[in-house]
């Protein structure tokens, strides 16, 4: 009988989990739940608020601008034109979004970073570019490509990845993301250029740096 019971048990906290489980739906309920900034008659879904569907026009679903080149004059050599709910409020719910990459000629650089909501399918359609992933630890194995125009590679999500242009001419890539938001952290930019600063001792251990070298990255990256 005590074994009965257990048996019993085991099928009630399954049940229950099943009824947790089935409780939320990832999937949209509605055909769209477009973004809107007033939050006094919409309704709040996954970081945005949503229009009254009655009130949905087609610009609500419309971007234009991806055929006019970033500008690359910076210290990486690119540009990256982001297209995600901020600029289409049509994405809000979709989990989807796109962006354009400019490369200025041979050494225009994305630089590593990482896409914490989003993995990434990208398609050369200017341009040579050499790109890669880095697996997670402890393997951090790395996965490279030559790419060149209608090339496809595919960044998985929240792995470090980078694209170089190793052509003599400008590149341009566009590629899609499983996010509306897919997010973006350099990882330059956040190590040696947070606000306020890393304590150097920290870097200079985890990068097993001299000091004079974490400190000098540190006033080349940061805002101040």
């Amino acid at each position: 009988m005590k074994g009965m019971h257990s048996i019993l048990a085991a099928f009630a906290l399954l049940a229950f989990a099943c009824s947790l489980a089935s409780a939320f739906d990832t999937s949209p309920l509605h055909d769209f739940c477009v973004a809107i900034n007033n939050t006094e008659d919409g309704v709040f879904v996954n970081g945005n608020f949503c229009k009254d569907p009655r009130l949905t026009v087609a610009d609500d679903f419309f971007y234009s601008g991806l055929n006019k080149p970033g500008n690359t004059s910076n210290l990486v050599g690119s540009n990256v034109t982001a297209v995600n709910v901020d600029q289409i409020p049509g994405l809000n719910t979709l989990d989807i979004s796109m962006v354009r990459i400019d490369y200025a000629p041979y050494g225009g650089l994305n630089p590593p970073h990482t896409h914490p909501r989003g993995t990434e399918i990208l398609v050369v359609v200017e341009g040579t570019l050499y790109v890669g992933f880095v697996t997670s630890n402890p393997e951090n194995r790395l996965f490279t490509k030559v790419l060149y125009p209608g090339d496809v590679f595919v960044f998985p999500i929240g792995l470090i990845h980078f694209q170089f242009n190793i052509g003599e001419t400008k590149s341009v890539a566009f590629a899609g993301l499983s996010s509306q938001n897919a997010g973006a952290i350099t990882i330059a930019d956040s190590v040696f250029g947070s606000n306020p600063t890393i304590n150097p001792n920290v870097l200079t251990k985890a990068f097993q740096l001299d000091k004079t070298a974490v400190t000098y990255l540190q006033s080349r990256f940061g805002s101040g």
